[in-house]
């Protein structure tokens, strides 16, 4: 499949009070960076409170907190984020991201081995003290899934990280230029990020090649949606909870 090449946007005065960018810790880095450290300390609570004798069932209801947390992060940041600025997208474009994603998803669930996974996840099965499935849970893990994690994990990892590995002052870098090394360090980090280590390195470099063939973050954001949207329905249908 051949993308169509997005046009690049004419380059554009900077602003006279700007402040200087390229510090990890300064503004610009820490509104990239505050949404998915959020994320992660959930993870990291979630870990503590089932060491500390929490079921998996009593934990159910921190996943819509998680993801309201990070979503007010992210509006709260918004204006922040120039790479979100829409200025248009082809046609083309838009489905070939789509298509990435469903593509992403299908490798996603076959590539499920055992040396291709770390450790063994719960999964995430809500369920009421009925014992039926608590779709009001479902709902909101999938829209968190599918429209949350997108954004503050493309932010994070294509639109900073990716960039500044290569540049400190990262919103001077163009998706175009950024480097094999950067982008091989990231799908790195983004593959161990998951339990299926294989299958999130292999998202990792499509949505980070999405990026830098068409130039704007809403491409790896929709491929991003795409799969985890896709997930979802079919964990729902097939029932294989662990792939939550």
């Amino acid at each position: 499949m051949t993308l169509p090449q997005q046009q690049e946007p004419q380059p554009r005065a900077p602003a006279p009070a700007a402040p200087p960018s390229g510090a990890l810790l300064d503004r610009r880095s820490l509104t990239r960076i505050a949404p998915f450290a959020l994320y992660m300390a959930f993870i990291a609570i979630t870990d503590v409170l089932q060491r500390a004798g929490w079921t998996t069932a009593e934990l159910y209801w921190l996943y819509p907190v998680k993801a309201g947390v990070v979503l007010l992060a992210l509006l709260a940041c918004w204006r922040s984020y120039s790479e979100l600025a829409w200025r248009g997208m082809k046609a083309g474009t838009v489905l070939a991201s789509a298509a990435i994603g469903f593509a992403v998803f299908v490798l996603w669930v076959n590539l499920d081995a055992g040396w291709m996974q770390i450790g063994s996840p719960d999964g995430y099965q809500p369920r009421g003290a009925s014992g039926q499935l608590d779709w009001a849970l479902i709902a909101i893990r999938i829209a968190g899934a599918a429209l949350v994690v997108p954004l503050m994990e493309e932010l994070f990892w294509r639109s900073f990280l990716m960039r500044w590995i290569d540049q400190p002052d990262f919103l001077r870098v163009q998706p175009a230029r950024i480097t094999l090394k950067a982008l091989l360090f990231t799908v790195v980090l983004f593959g161990f990020e998951h339990s299926l280590w294989l299958a999130g390195m292999v998202a990792g470099a499509a949505y980070g090649l999405l990026y830098m063939r068409t130039a704007t973050l809403w491409a790896p954001i929709i491929a991003h949606a795409v799969t985890n949207g896709s997930l979802g329905i079919w964990v729902v249908i097939t029932g294989n909870w662990t792939y939550w």
